[in-house]
């Protein structure tokens, strides 16, 4: 048994161990818990009664204002989550701000972390996505309040801030008709509110000079709820180390980010609310001393000594988002319509001569994306059996894509010339969906409904998409769910941005392969079947099985030193897999684990084939390979315990290994090592005389030092190998305000 497996056998009894004591030392009479992770299938849910008028009202005190606020907010949440945009059929894996403060890191935990605890995410570089949800590149949504945030320009940086969210729901399976158009996985995730006006002030810091302040602050104030969040993050580990030292070479890194929401009722049955955030980041591309040069240059601009841990290549990412939304709510019917848009760019500054000497091109890429929208959505009752819901979304965006290089004659030629490919295009999609929830018994659901979605971008397609699932709830205690999807997904326009390939010929930037088909919509069909089990009260299971066959998989990569994406299609892919969760929670004690096994395979490369190296392309055009980010095994796990004031938190996460060529030249026919990355925290409030609370905390990220790379630099797409985190020290002290 390999030291990973023997450490992940050894944390999974530690777990178990630690469960069959909790419940050997349970009392008989249970205190209630914050319920930190729970599985979750939605099932239809009748018109709540009206509660009749208590005998005792007048001994009752009177809520104040903001308590009355604060519960009418509540109303419209439920309004929108359990009748407007149920997840009836899937898979909701939730993780609300406690479950994010239990964690080592606390809400320190950068955001994709987070996600990493959830059922079948798999960790990637961030040149890669940073991560997978069920082995699928991108094709992920996130929703704010259930409001769609459009697709960004992928880079480096984090969007999203741990410290806005209030819950947070993975939802997987064969969504409904009303969700659409990434649909590995949507991320919903609800903004946190407070009633008493309040927050938090922290600084938190550590290994390679890390530091980050954060402050968030909300309460509310008459008819209107409001919480703001800010965070500054800067640290000599900005990105994935290429080597596997402690510290990276030129790898600095500052971000900024900024969150706000305000929400105000108008009347009993209506409230306006706006979301917005802002992030703007700056990274160092770290080095990988000793490479060599590229093929057949010996010298630019006179100089033949370049060093390649000398480079000075740089990134700089700005993402800016916003939601207006109006939501209205009677007794038989809810709506809720809201504008969007995002404003998205990355800048990437090559070092000039570096660069040539070591890759053949020298590349100032600028991506920028504006994306405005609006999305509607509808329902209504019919009768006790039957609820209609129907909506749309359209949304224009406009994409820059300037590419300037310097490039060389010839591989025998010294001196640079300058090589400019630019493109710009607006383009267009539109979705509209209708679909029945039918209550054929108190414990049978179905939900059927219809999706049109149309693009006009740089190709134009459409389709007809029939969704179907079915809920059956044989016991209060068991829910089992089936359900059928045929998904269209549009390529990210900027990643589709068609090139001049004419520019660089003859130059030492031309591609072996001239070709380059557009890059097409991915149109597949996707079946997915599970159970929740409650086993025991705060022990509960879950067990999902998912089937996808798929024409024109799209998949990105990164195919050269500028650190952005590029898109392209197989011919044909197919993607499986089962997950397996658990979630305990007893007193003090919160335990949860997941574990998911899972292939994706595809063949054929039929768009932008200049990509790819004419050996992998013959290859794979008579060949099934693995995609570079399948992962065979992928697990996660943690706990915490709340002991005299002191909450001690483990997590960890385990993966078998993303892909990389195999010795005898099969494009991703092997894959890295197996890792298993441990990590651990400590915290403890303080309440001083003068009612002024502080919290303390300790940290320890990959505590048994475990030496693993996620990428090796071989594989379809991947340009250069990136490694895990080494062992790192955390301290941390916030203030409540």
């Amino acid at each position: 048994m390999s030291v990973n497996a023997r450490r992940l056998f050894l944390l999974s009894g530690s777990a178990a161990l630690a469960l069959a004591a909790a419940l050997d030392a349970a009392r008989a009479q249970d205190a209630p818990v914050t319920t930190l992770h729970e599985i979750v299938v939605t099932t239809p849910r009748a018109a709540p009664a009206r509660p009749a008028p208590s005998a005792n009202t007048a001994a009752t005190p009177a809520p104040t204002e903001a308590e009355q606020t604060a519960q009418a907010m509540q109303d419209f949440d439920s309004a929108r989550d359990n009748f407007l945009l149920p997840k009836i059929g899937v898979t909701s894996y939730n993780i609300n701000q406690d479950a994010i403060q239990a964690l080592p890191q606390g809400g320190n935990t950068p955001f994709d972390k987070v996600l990493l605890q959830a059922p079948g995410v798999s960790q990637d570089s961030a040149a890669s996505g940073a991560l997978h949800v069920r082995n699928e590149h991108a094709n992920v949504q996130y929703r704010i309040n259930g409001i769609l945030l459009p697709d960004g320009i992928s880079g480096f940086g984090q969007v999203l801030e741990t410290g806005f969210v209030g819950t947070m729901a993975l939802v997987t399976g064969a969504l409904p008709a009303q969700y659409g158009l990434r649909t590995s996985g949507l991320f919903d995730i609800t903004t946190r509110t407070r009633t008493a006006p309040g927050g938090n002030v922290t600084v938190y810091g550590g290994s390679n000079n890390t530091f980050t302040s954060a402050f968030d602050y909300g309460g509310v104030a008459g008819k209107t709820e409001y919480f703001v969040a800010g965070r500054y993050f800067g640290s000599e580990l900005g990105i994935e180390n290429p080597t596997s030292g402690f510290t990276a070479l030129h790898d600095n890194t500052a971000q900024g980010k900024g969150f706000a929401y305000v929400s105000t009722i108008i009347d009993p049955s209506t409230r306006v609310s706006f979301i917005g955030g802002t992030t703007y980041t700056q990274f160092q591309i770290p080095n990988n001393p000793n490479q060599s040069a590229f093929d057949g240059i010996t010298t630019v601009n006179g100089i033949g000594n370049y060093d390649s841990a000398a480079l000075n290549e740089r990134q700089y990412e700005r993402n800016d988002y916003a939601v207006l939304a109006m939501q209205k709510k009677a007794l038989d019917w809810d709506m809720q319509i809201a504008y969007f848009n995002r404003y998205s760019s990355v800048h990437f500054e090559p070092d000039p001569f570096g660069d040539i000497f070591f890759n053949g091109v020298a590349s100032d890429v600028m991506r920028r994306s504006f994306v405005n929208g609006v999305q509607g959505d509808m329902a209504y009752r019919l009768n006790e059996a039957h609820t209609l819901r129907y909506g749309f979304t359209t949304s224009a965006e406009q994409t820059m894509v300037d590419n300037s290089s310097l490039v060389l004659r010839d591989t025998l030629a010294d001196t640079p010339f300058g090589v400019t490919d630019n493109n710009s295009k607006t383009g267009w999609i539109a979705g509209v969906y209708l679909q029945d929830e039918w209550r054929i018994t108190d414990k049978l659901t179905l939900n059927a409904g219809l999706r049109f979605d149309q693009m006009w971008q740089f190709i134009d397609a459409n389709q007809l998409s029939p969704r179907v699932n079915v809920v059956y709830k044989p016991f209060e205690t068991t829910t089992i769910h089936a359900g059928y999807a045929r998904y269209f997904t549009p390529p990210p326009q900027v990643v589709a941005t068609p090139v001049n390939l004419a520019a660089f010929a003859g130059t030492s930037a031309a591609p072996a392969t001239n070709q380059a088909d557009p890059v097409l919509p991915e149109r597949s069909h996707y079946f997915d079947a599970g159970i929740v089990q409650q086993v025991l009260p705060g022990l509960q299971v879950g067990v999902d099985a998912y089937y996808k066959i798929a024409k024109d998989l799209l998949d990105d990569g990164q195919f050269g030193a500028a650190l952005v994406l590029s898109g392209f299609n197989y011919e044909k892919g197919v993607n499986k897999g089962i997950e397996f969760s658990a979630t305990y929670t007893r007193d003090n004690l919160q335990v949860y684990g997941n574990v998911a096994i899972a292939n994706q395979k595809a063949t054929n490369i039929v768009s932008n084939q200049y990509l790819i190296d004419p050996d992998d392309l013959a290859y794979i055009a008579n060949h099934w390979i693995y995609t570079d980010h399948s992962q065979s095994l992928t697990a996660s796990a943690g706990a915490s315990y709340l002991w005299n004031g002191t909450r001690y938190s483990a997590d960890l996460i385990y993966g078998s290994g993303l892909r990389a060529d195999s010795a005898d030249g099969v494009p991703n026919g092997d894959h890295v090592p197996a890792y298993t990355q441990v990590n651990v925290g400590a915290s403890h409030e303080f309440v001083l005389p003068d009612k002024e609370s502080y919290t303390l905390r300790f940290d320890v990220v990959n505590l048994f030092d475990e030496v693993y790379e996620i990428r090796d630099g071989s594989g379809i797409g991947v340009f250069a190998p990136q490694y895990g985190p080494r062992r790192t020290f955390f301290v941390g002290l916030s203030k409540k305000l």
